[in-house]
């Protein structure tokens, strides 16, 4: 892929102490869009901008701190209204991180496998409080179904806490948090089983394009029925919220560290710059997650077929 006109002066040399190696850091949280996104702006920038860019893990609040304090520089893609607090802290108190408004449309929800759901008449989310149907997703024989909320750490698992506890299926029903790829690989051996799967789904995912799944039906989003708390909110978050209507549409959102805009300008417009829609995120997590492409090969294949985006990202 042809170089962008004004490089950055290179790699930054390797110093003693605590300082960084890499011009920019980029945080990667735990899930498969993110991962890919990540990958994508490395070889983006270490392509067109002549800077060595490294990939560090953490979660959300983690990745916020870090761009607060200069130790990161960039989340690829944060969830609003799922991480409103964080948004809200150190975007519009603070004013270090700034965001890019090209938001990726998402859906949030409770899906069941249509198989079950056809079977058993499961079409809307109250069903779930039925202990008839809560059994059916019994799958260790302890009685009691279990249902997938959302991998640890997410702010959307704290969120399907309060819901169960407002629709009142958390009594008959237990709540998981396992990761993403594990509950994944449940609900696909479910399914080739014949055995019955309910947990949180949501687009952009490949899960959409590989089973045939159940959107639970919900009472329309309701702002003056969404009083949602997080742990970092309240230490009785869980008790003062209540979430008895479905989730709002979501919006993906890339953020990042505010001094770029002076440190690396060009990486500043590149990240504001970015768009990208609900298809090509859910393409991602495909090519990753079922073709099992190697992150950093699938970045490098995307960037050299979409030049001519990212290229436009650079010159607006």
């Amino acid at each position: 892929m042809k170089k962008f006109a004004t490089l950055l002066g290179g790699a930054s040399m390797a110093i003693a102490g605590p300082a960084m190696a890499a011009d920019i850091v980029i945080g990667v949280p735990n899930w498969p869009s993110v991962n890919a996104t990540a990958h994508i702006l490395k070889v983006a920038i270490e392509q067109n901008l002549g800077l060595e860019v490294e990939l560090q893990n953490g979660t959300n609040p983690i990745v916020f701190e870090a761009m607060d304090s200069g130790a990161m520089h960039v989340h690829p893609e944060v969830w609003m209204p799922n991480q409103q607090n964080l948004h809200d802290t150190y975007v519009t108190d603070k004013g270090t991180v700034a965001f890019n408004p090209n938001g990726v449309e998402a859906f949030q929800g409770m899906c069941v496998d249509k198989a079950t759901a056809d079977a058993n008449d499961i079409r809307s989310i109250e069903d779930l409080t039925n202990p008839d149907i809560a059994a059916l997703f019994d799958s260790n024989g302890d009685g009691q179904g279990e249902l997938w909320i959302g991998a640890p750490g997410w702010a959307s698992t704290n969120v399907e806490k309060i819901r169960a506890k407002s629709y009142g299926y958390d009594q008959v029903l237990e709540l998981t948090e396992i990761d993403e790829t594990v509950a994944y690989a449940n609900l696909d051996n479910a399914i080739k089983a014949g055995d019955p799967w309910v947990g949180f789904c949501y687009t952009p995912h490949y899960v959409f394009a590989l089973h045939d799944m159940q959107i639970l039906e919900e009472p329309a989003y309701d702002a003056s029925k969404w009083n949602v708390l997080q742990p970092t909110d309240d230490p009785d978050w869980l008790e003062k919220s209540e979430a008895g209507v479905a989730w709002d549409l979501a919006y993906l959102h890339l953020h990042y560290a505010k001094e770029l805009e002076e440190k690396y300008p060009e990486v500043a417009q590149l990240l504001s710059n970015m768009k990208l829609d609900t298809d090509a995120v859910s393409a991602m997590t495909y090519a990753l997650v079922i073709e099992g492409k190697e992150p950093a090969a699938y970045a490098e294949e995307w960037v050299t077929t979409n030049e001519d985006a990212v290229l436009d990202w650079m010159s607006q």
